[in-house]
């Protein structure tokens, strides 16, 4: 992350960090989910395996967390006579987002339930923004309580992993308190002591060689997806539609099913959470699935990243490159 996190300790902007990194890969993740469950009611494709997979996710993952959050983190913030109000009204939105999941699980039909999975996308990612600007820093900054020790074991709030570790979410390793990331941690892009995933890749980069790519992947990559409209602020996917198959030009002759693909604008997303927001929509992809990552660079250092966190697992089309976008589909 290249955002600086005030913390009276290390140990506590490590786990801010970790806590924003895995926000943001569930936002990746839910985002990706809604995209697919509304471009099947969007195009008269069958919606109930979509339907389902987000109502399964939203049960084992998202509620989850906030019970995790409420359980470990609101206690403490709640002390604060001045968060008092905002931590009972975030337990009030955690009741509406149980009560969305349940109206999505009891749709009777794709419309309604990709109307309620829109309301929760956006309760979520207001939610959540609250989470990391307000509640976060209060108690990381507070010689009261130490949230690294507050946090300690609740993987439901961390993606299953300790807010210790260097690696594992991305730009969560890089704890900042005015350095430069971790070696085990940031994007590992190439850039300097700012950090994020906007740095240049290293002359003659190329996809890691585990990730199957179609085309060639000799040119250098100007680095990696940056900010651009229509998507939200947070990494939504964007309900944009893929390139037409003739605009592609990585020569294997088109790629006909790129076009019923979720599509996520990754220009849109800021900086400092594009990657942890790129994982968690690949990390909504279904086996036999896919979606398309719109870029303005041509994400060679991100490829590589992909394959040393999933190794094999996705093969990558270019549909388009450049000169304005990059248009990749990634199949699990």
């Amino acid at each position: 992350m290249s955002s600086i996190v005030l913390a009276t300790s290390a140990a506590d902007s490590r786990a801010v960090e970790a806590v924003v990194a895995h926000h943001t890969e569930m936002n990746g993740t839910l985002g990706l989910l809604v995209e697919a469950l509304v471009q099947a009611v969007e195009t008269g494709a069958p919606a109930g395996p979509a339907h389902r997979r987000l109502v399964d996710w939203t049960r084992s993952d998202l509620l989850p967390h906030a019970q995790a959050e409420e359980a470990a983190m609101y206690p403490h913030a709640h002390r604060d006579e001045h968060a008092r109000l905002l931590v009972d009204a975030m337990i009030a939105e955690h009741g509406v987002i149980g009560a969305l999941v349940d109206a999505l699980d009891e749709a009777a039909t794709p419309v309604r339930a990709a109307a309620h999975a829109r309301a929760l996308q956006v309760l979520f990612e207001t939610h959540m923004t609250k989470e990391n600007e307000q509640i976060l820093p209060l108690l990381a900054l507070s010689s009261d309580v130490s949230l690294a020790g507050v946090l300690d074991g609740m993987h439901e709030l961390l993606g299953g992993h300790s807010h210790g570790e260097g690696g594992g979410h991305g730009d969560a390793g890089a704890a900042r308190t005015g350095g430069a990331p971790e070696a085990s941690g940031g994007c590992g892009c190439g850039s300097g002591a700012g950090g994020g995933c906007g740095g240049g890749a290293p002359e003659g980069a190329t996809a890691a060689a585990g990730t199957t790519v179609a085309g060639s992947a000799a040119e250098a990559g100007a680095g990696d997806a940056v900010p651009a409209a229509g998507g939200s602020a947070a990494g939504t996917p964007a309900p944009a539609a893929a390139p037409a198959a003739e605009g592609h030009s990585c020569g294997c002759g088109g790629h006909d099913d790129a076009g019923n693909l979720p599509v996520l604008d990754a220009r849109a997303v800021p900086h400092a959470i594009r990657h942890a927001t790129i994982f968690g929509a690949l990390e909504g992809v279904a086996p036999g699935a896919g979606m398309v990552l719109l870029a303005p660079h041509d994400p060679l250092p991100l490829l590589a990243q992909v394959d040393a966190r999933w190794p094999g697992t996705f093969t990558v089309d270019y549909l388009e490159r450049g000169p304005e976008t990059w248009a990749l589909a990634f199949t699990r």
